[in-house]
């Protein structure tokens, strides 16, 4: 039995996928949804790939966050939303429908999302000078526009870019980008 053998290619990748999402310090639950490997496997990759790193790489506990506000309380998080948005639609994690509303990809194997959503929220800190949405909030972000649409895409009034916005609220169609420009 050789590791590098073709039927051991997607049991590699979804270990590759888990040891990737525990350096962001996604939570077991997500890596779960991801790879598909128990709770017990997951926590042990931690153990045996990350013994030295344990105050560096650190272990999330409890649910994923659920809550929306703080994606649109502030300009600088909804702007920081707005990009991880527009990342996920350019990685093909989620598409966009007439109406604004962020989709699941359709036939997207979870392994190969989860690799997607770790290409865009890497590419996130990449561009953010200080990023504020961690792993976790950026998936609860995902979640929010695609599962529950309790956030979706919206349409600058003045200058055409696209934001994040509280489905449920009353919009002034300004993205925090003109907002923060105006009263800044």
């Amino acid at each position: 039995m050789r590791a590098t053998d073709d039927r051991y290619a997607t049991e590699r990748d979804r270990f590759d996928l888990a040891v990737r999402m525990i350096r962001h310090e996604a939570r077991t639950g997500t890596i779960r949804l991801c790879t598909g490997f128990t709770e017990d496997r997951i926590r042990k990759i931690y153990a045996s790939y990350f013994p030295g790193e344990r105050n560096t790489v650190r272990r999330r506990r409890g649910k994923t966050p659920s809550q929306i506000a703080p994606f649109v309380t502030t300009a600088q998080r909804q702007g920081e939303a707005s990009l991880i948005a527009g990342l996920l639609v350019h990685s093909r994690v989620a598409e966009i429908d007439a109406s604004g509303r962020s989709l699941r990809a359709v036939n997207v194997p979870p392994n190969v999302m989860g690799c997607r959503f770790c290409d865009a929220y890497e590419a996130y800190l990449y561009l953010h000078y200080r990023p504020q949405l961690s792993f976790e909030w950026a998936w609860n972000l995902l979640r929010s526009l695609v599962r529950t649409h309790e956030l979706q895409l919206a349409w600058c009034a003045l200058c055409d870019g696209s934001y994040v916005r509280d489905a449920y609220a009353l919009d002034y169609e300004r993205c925090p980008f003109c907002e923060v420009k105006d009263h800044g």
